[in-house]
C-alpha cells in the first residue's frame, strides 16, 4: 500500500506541476532499499508549526493562506487530482510567506469533473463526513478540508476536535458547528459553506474554486496578482538563508544521510522492481550539461 502511494505521489509531481503553491520534483531516485524525490526546498516551516506556536491567525492573514491553498487545490482539479489529506503538517511556507503544498501520497488520478471516489483515506480530524460514511465521494471532499483548515486557523482546533477519536467522528458526522464569538460574518458564512454536510450543498461542490472566488471573505483578494506571487504575505519567516533551518523540526534535519545515496548507487535489480521510477527534471538536466 505504501509503494503505491509513492508511485502515485510521483505520478501526480509528473503531471507538470508548475504552480507557485505546490512542492516541485526536481529528482527522483532508487537504492537498494529506498526510493527518494528530491522536492523544492522550502524552509519557512509547516503551517502546523506556526499554528502550535501562535494558536491562531488575524482572519487577513487566514484568508491569504486559504486563498493560495484553494488556488492549489483547484489547480489539481483542473487536472482531475483530488488532493485527499489537506492538514495543517501538509502545508509549508516558503522564505518569502507563501504556502506550498506537500504529500501528494493519497491523491487520487484521473477523477473528472461528477466522477466519485471509494477509497477511506485522510487524516482523522479532517476527513468529511461523507468519506466517514463510507458513502462515494466527489473533489468536494477537498473544499471541506480547506474549511477544517480554515476554521483551525481562524479558532485554534479543528472545528469538530474531541481527544477521543470516536467522539469527533460523531461530532464530524452529526455535532454542531460551533463558532468562536468575534468571527467577521464573511468568515462565519465561508466556514459555514464549506463545512457543510449535503455536499450538493457545499461551497465550491458545483463550480469549483470559482464559488470560492466569489466569496465575499476573500474580497480583498486579487487571485491574478495572487497566483502571480504579487501580493505580500501577511508573515514573511525570518529566515537567514537557504542554510537556516530554525523553523524545521530537528529530528528531520538530524537525520543522517545513507552511506549509500552518497555513493549513487543505483543496482539494475533495483530498477526492475520499480521501473522508470528515477527522474531528472529537463530543466536540471540543461543546467547540468557542459556548454560548449
Amino acid at each position: 500500500k505504501e509503494q503505491k502511494h509513492v508511485m502515485v505521489e510521483r505520478s501526480v509531481l509528473l503531471k507538470g506541476l508548475q504552480h507557485p503553491f505546490l512542492v516541485g520534483l526536481h529528482f527522483s531516485f532508487q537504492t537498494p532499499n529506498t526510493l527518494y524525490f528530491v522536492l523544492d526546498y522550502v524552509n519557512g516551516g509547516e503551517l502546523f508549526y506556526h499554528l502550535q506556536r501562535e494558536g491562531s491567525f488575524p482572519e487577513p492573514r487566514a484568508a491569504f493562506y486559504a486563498a493560495e491553498m484553494a488556488a492549489a487545490l483547484g489547480y489539481l482539479h483542473s487536472l482531475n487530482i483530488v488532493y485527499r489529506d489537506l492538514k495543517p503538517e501538509n502545508i509549508l511556507l516558503d522564505s518569502e510567506g507563501h504556502v506550498m503544498l506537500t504529500d501528494f501520497g493519497l491523491c487520487k488520478e484521473g477523477v473528472a469533473t461528477g466522477g466519485i471516489m471509494h477509497t477511506f483515506c485522510g487524516t482523522p480530524e479532517y476527513l468529511a463526513p461523507e468519506v466517514l460514511h463510507g458513502y462515494p465521494y466527489s473533489p468536494a471532499v477537498d473544499w471541506w478540508g480547506l474549511g477544517t483548515v480554515a476554521f483551525e486557523m481562524i479558532c485554534g482546533l479543528p472545528p469538530f476536535y474531541s481527544r477521543s477519536k470516536v467522539q469527533m467522528f460523531q461530532n464530524i458526522l452529526y455535532g454542531p458547528l460551533q463558532l468562536r464569538s468575534g468571527i467577521s460574518k464573511a468568515a462565519c458564512s465561508l466556514l459555514e459553506g464549506l463545512l457543510e454536510r449535503d455536499v450538493s450543498r457545499r461551497l465550491g461542490a458545483s463550480c469549483d474554486i470559482a464559488e470560492l472566488q466569489e466569496h465575499p471573505f476573500f474580497a480583498s483578494i486579487n487571485w491574478d496578482d495572487l497566483l502571480a506571487r504579487k501580493i505580500r504575505p501577511p508573515f514573511i519567516p525570518k529566515v537567514a538563508g537557504p542554510c537556516d533551518v530554525s523553523y524545521i523540526d530537528p529530528a528531520f534535519t538530524r537525520q543522517p544521510v545513507p552511506a549509500c545515496v552518497n555513493d549513487r548507487c543505483q543496482e539494475a535489480g533495483v530498477s526492475e522492481a520499480f521501473p522508470g521510477f528515477s527522474y531528472m527534471n529537463p530543466v536540471e538536466y540543461l543546467a547540468a550539461e557542459p556548454v560548449s
